[in-house]
């Protein structure tokens, strides 16, 4: 009786233990469960990726719409180098995490096509403008642009792009450091002097 008893218990929990794998009800739910984060994680990263490629467009958009106002001219005050830097931070909208910083530098080319000196400067750095590089100094140009007797607009644009996910893993992800450098000419005159810069 007891061998019978023994073998009639062994024989029910391998019956339950063979129905509880055999149920399925539950699996969708288990499924769920584990592959969730993982699809979270995929669309949080993607949306951050879409949203961080749009601001460095808007980045590149900033240089390239400042120095086409600033070659525009014909002379300017620091007040207009001024109020077209701030109109090129309102181009970032709505990916305004951060601020951008922005420098207009006028760069005169010598007769020789040798150097290029700084005529006058002007930055913007979390929305407060100050002088840029010093006058006379001289600066880098490519060679390309470095022909003789001219006058050139170089627009610099930076920002330091924060994600609204900080992800704590990798430190890669925290800041992305965005920029764009324009070079163009004056349109409308041989050179554009700022009177009070």
């Amino acid at each position: 009786m007891m061998r019978a008893g023994a073998h009639l218990g062994t024989t029910g929990v391998w019956l339950k233990a063979s129905r509880f794998w055999s149920d399925r009800r539950g699996i969708a739910a288990v499924e769920f469960a584990l592959i969730m984060p993982i699809l979270l994680i995929m669309y949080f990263v993607t949306m951050e990726a879409s949203q961080a490629i749009e601001t460095s467009k808007k980045v590149s958009r900033i240089g390239s719409m400042v120095a086409d106002l600033v070659t525009q001219q014909t002379s300017v005050v620091k007040a207009d180098v001024e109020g077209i830097m701030k109109i090129g931070t309102v181009t970032l909208q709505p990916y305004s995490r951060s601020a951008p910083s922005i420098t207009i530098t006028a760069i005169q080319v010598s007769a020789d096509g040798t150097k290029a000196l700084v005529v006058w400067s002007r930055k913007l750095v979390a929305g407060v403008a100050s002088p840029g590089a010093v006058a006379t100094t001289e600066t880098t140009v490519p060679a390309s642009l470095k022909v003789a007797n001219t006058f050139l607009i170089r627009v610099e644009s930076n920002l330091v792009y924060e994600p609204v996910i900080q992800l704590a893993l990798t430190s890669v992800f925290n800041k992305l450091p965005m920029g764009e450098t324009y070079y163009l000419r004056p349109r409308r005159s041989v050179t554009v002097p700022c009177g009070d810069c």
